[in-house]
């Protein structure tokens, strides 16, 4: 979990588009979850292939609720 932390803090330091991050985070993840058991890998893995586009338009919505 440090090293997610580091590496968001590293790219938002460089000044990364939101894209990168999020698209390097899920990339983290995704490695995260190879080392898990395989019988929790596939609860790991949900919500791995949303894009994100998907993800701005959720996150939006979520910022213009009161």
């Amino acid at each position: 979990m440090k090293y997610l932390l580091i590496i968001f803090a590293l790219l938002s330091l460089a000044g990364c588009s939101n894209r990168a991050v999020y698209e390097n985070l899920q990339t983290n993840k995704r490695h995260a979850c190879l080392k898990v058991p395989q019988p929790d890998y596939e609860k790991c893995m949900e919500g791995m292939d949303k894009s994100y586009q998907q993800y701005e338009q959720e996150r939006q919505a979520a910022l213009e609720k009161p």
